[in-house]
């Protein structure tokens, strides 16, 4: 196969892929769960701060309410603050009076413009490794204990963690077949070089890689097999959706 008859299929296969297994409207869908959890639980504010790459920060990504124009974008050390314990400990918190709490930065808090009373905050992970910390500040003060309102906190970041997932998820596969490609350049064909990638040590890569191997034969299939193959998938994410992404 020539170079540029390797480029063109790779490029009608990622075209072919992506729209299958993209997420769609990440960012919206976790705006809109910070916004949902401020409204429900009665809060000030409701933020979402997510561990940058090498784990040393918290980068708040998403914020509703009172400050989230200043926090949206803050980065922190992800060893401090109340947040920065959440994601240490991987244990969920209720703090009613922050201010006595030798845990709580105060300096941080002024940097949003608001200095809240109490914060509930719980951690958000998947069972492969934390991602970070959604917080909730000061809640309505007339709703039943912390402790509750923890656990439905808690639904709150299981589905923000399996939106962020599906983000790695897609981002592991453009890697898998930029890999593939990168073999294929050899003279390889694309089908077997994914195999060959799938064939590799296990992981996610590999599992990708076989499932990007799976797709790049029915390309080459006709339009029905594409279409059941499709189905088959939107059937298992619909399973998979319902299910909680990690165990208590």
């Amino acid at each position: 196969m020539t170079p540029d008859a390797l480029l063109a299929e790779l490029g009608e296969l990622a075209t072919a892929l992506g729209p299958a297994v993209r997420p769609t409207g990440t960012d919206e869908l976790l705006r809109s769960l910070t916004e949902t959890a401020r409204r429900l639980f009665g809060a000030a504010a409701c933020s979402l701060a997510l561990l940058s790459e090498d784990e040393s920060e918290l980068i708040y990504t998403v914020a509703a309410g009172e400050g989230a124009d200043d926090v949206t974008g803050m980065r922190i050390s992800s060893s401090q603050g109340i947040a920065g314990w959440v994601v240490q400990s991987g244990q969920p918190i209720a703090v009613s009076d922050v201010v006595s709490d030798p845990r709580f930065s105060r300096e941080q808090a002024e940097r949003t413009g608001y200095v809240p009373q109490a914060i509930l905050a719980v951690p958000v992970e998947t069972p492969e490794r934390m991602l970070g910390v959604i917080s909730l500040l000061d809640r309505d003060a007339r709703r039943p204990g912390a402790e509750q309102d923890m656990t439905l906190l808690s639904l709150f970041a299981d589905q923000a963690a399996l939106a962020l997932a599906s983000v790695d998820r897609f981002t592991f596969m453009g890697r898998v077949l930029l890999d593939a490609l990168a073999q294929a350049a050899t003279g390889e064909d694309l089908v077997d070089a994914l195999r060959r990638v799938a064939a590799g040590p296990p992981g996610a890569d590999a599992d990708l890689a076989a499932l990007a191997a799976a797709f790049a034969a029915l390309a080459r299939r006709g339009a029905a097999e594409r279409r059941l193959a499709l189905a088959v998938l939107r059937d298992i994410g619909d399973y998979a959706g319902r299910r909680p992404s990690r165990s208590r």
